[in-house]
């Protein structure tokens, strides 16, 4: 692996796009105004062949990418490296077409890009998908974990962790996201080891990534929190904080999440 530069804090990000080539400007901007060594893409709505890579060869970072006509779509993106391609799909369900996850290595690090299923509506073939997906994603991330490598599974999760991760757990409680399965999911990724990096830094909750674009939700910061950061007992202690970036939710033209990120020490 390709290792960060000595002595500076290693910044780590994620960011469902909603559609790479509608919020090209947005994320540009994101990109040049907080400059994560890496970020990882989600939801970038593109075939492998319309994807900008040149844009952000233009200022400096460089990109892999697993894409979907109109649909779904992941990508990592390094600053000054190029990321070294690990695995792109999961195993376990071979008629599965969904570009929903990405592996790299970089910056000494193991990155994975997931878009995980939101599995509406439920109960449903949808539902169960979404569980099936995470099964899979526990077995991946089980192999990961016994190569003992500095590892981050950055993305949109598509699940509410807890119930001070909605501004009202009422407006979502028929939800795919909040259900006891879902959740179950995902407290078993933690009952292995792996650190929730947000949830750990705001343990208060109210904490947003995302806020749909009906209803004014962002006007009256009606919002969950879906985008995580899970990290390896290796990263996680070199955990230095960890946040979301709330304010690109309010710009022209913005995705419906807001950025998030976390920090290492060196």
């Amino acid at each position: 692996m390709s290792t960060a530069p000595a002595h500076t804090p290693l910044k780590l990000a994620s960011f469902n796009i909603n559609g790479i080539k509608a919020r090209l400007p947005r994320l540009l901007e994101w990109l040049e105004e907080t400059r994560p060594h890496v970020a990882c893409l989600q939801e970038i709505k593109t075939q492998d062949e319309g994807f900008p890579a040149a844009e952000f060869e233009k200022i400096g970072y460089h990109a892999i990418w697993h894409g979907q006509k109109g649909f779904n779509g992941v990508a990592i993106l390094a600053d000054g490296q190029k990321p070294v391609e690990v695995q792109r799909g999961l195993a376990g369900e071979l008629e599965d077409e969904h570009s929903r996850y990405l592996e790299a290595d970089v910056f000494g690090v193991r990155v994975v890009c997931i878009y995980l299923p939101n599995g509406n509506p439920q109960p449903g073939p949808k539902f169960d998908y979404k569980l099936r997906w995470m099964d899979r994603l526990h077995a991946r991330m089980d192999q990961i974990w016994a190569e003992e490598v500095p590892a981050a599974i950055l993305g949109d999760y598509n699940v509410i962790p807890r119930e001070n991760d909605i501004w009202d757990t009422r407006a979502m409680a028929d939800d795919a996201l909040m259900q006891p399965q879902s959740r179950d999911a995902y407290h078993r990724l933690l009952g292995v080891g792996w650190t929730d990096a947000i949830g750990l830094h705001h343990p208060q909750g109210g904490v947003w990534t995302f806020w749909d674009y009906q209803a004014g939700a962002w006007q009256r910061d009606h919002g969950f929190r879906i985008d995580h950061a899970l990290l390896s007992p290796e990263l996680a202690d070199r955990l230095v904080t960890a946040g979301v970036d709330k304010a690109y939710r309010g710009r022209e033209k913005a995705s419906d999440h807001a950025p998030v990120w976390v920090t290492l020490r060196p």
